[in-house]
């Protein structure tokens, strides 16, 4: 007499919990999960999943610059942003009629429509392509140094700004009717944040300094260049730079978002009170 034995079945094959379909024998070595070749991210030992990965990266601790900057790895994503969008913006003008005249800021249009304010410093001048060469030229260089250094949202936050100052100085030192384009303003401004950003870092600002008073003085000589726009832009620029240069370490983030905060109020009261003053508010 013989006892049936249960037949045993064959075990499935461990399978990638992101990519069921997908049979994984390969297993992460901090949680132990099969992952796929999709899925597995080489380690200091063996692979992990991305997953893990993540986890990792987001319970790392943050390492800043000397100023507060996050650091980052790759490209400076915000500067080439913006170079993309004058580049797309002046393709606009040369080929759509009347973009220049939709986007562009004087005096007289920003009282009703406030963001030709900001819309200008991605316009150039279509008869003289040497002006958006120069500007990107600009913004490149000062934005490979400046946007890891001071991280994205304060470097964000520093061009807009000193894009705005350059048009609301237009609007108290120029003629109403003063049309302007470009982002010389944004660009100055980024100037004139290098100056304290490299004396803090223990640099040379020698070299920021000629080109600043070479333009500046450009700027008065030529016509058809708006030196208002490059001082507002300026002086943002130099004032938004010390202060996140010179924020005390352990308020640095605080400093992040106050100081953009305060400078663009003091511009909004600016406006505000010119247009006040020449009765059209």
């Amino acid at each position: 007499m013989t006892t049936d034995q249960p037949i045993s079945q064959p075990q499935a094959p461990p399978v990638c919990p992101r990519h069921p379909d997908r049979v994984a024998y390969v297993r992460c070595q901090r949680c132990g999960r099969p992952a796929c070749p999709e899925c597995q991210r080489p380690a200091a030992v063996g692979i992990q999943c991305v997953d893990c990965v993540r986890d990792a990266a987001k319970s790392a601790p943050r390492t800043t610059t000397a100023v507060g900057g996050r650091v980052r790895r790759g490209r400076p994503t915000v500067t080439f942003t913006l170079i993309g969008i004058c580049a797309v913006m002046f393709a606009l003008q040369l080929t759509v009629p009347g973009w220049t005249g939709r986007f562009m800021y004087a005096p007289v249009l920003g009282v009703h429509e406030p963001w030709r304010f900001l819309t200008a410093a991605f316009l150039h001048s279509t008869g003289f392509f040497g002006h958006i060469i120069f500007n990107m030229w600009a913004l490149y260089v000062t934005g490979q140094f400046l946007e890891p250094v001071l991280g994205r949202a304060r470097f964000t936050a520093l061009c807009v700004l000193s894009a705005l100052g350059g048009s609301v100085a237009v609007l108290l030192l120029a003629s109403p009717a003063q049309a302007v384009v470009g982002a010389s303003g944004m660009v100055f401004g980024l100037f004139g944040a290098m100056v304290p950003v490299l004396r803090r870092l223990g640099g040379s600002a020698a070299q920021i300094i000629g080109l600043i008073a070479i333009n500046g003085v450009i700027g008065f000589l030529v016509p058809g260049i708006s030196w208002q726009g490059h001082l507002g832009g300026l002086v943002v620029g130099l004032a938004l730079g010390y202060g996140f240069a010179h924020a005390p370490r352990e308020r640095q983030k605080l400093f992040g978002w106050l100081l953009p905060a305060a400078v663009a109020l003091v511009l909004v009261v600016a406006v505000v009170a010119k247009y006040a003053a020449v009765g059209v508010l």
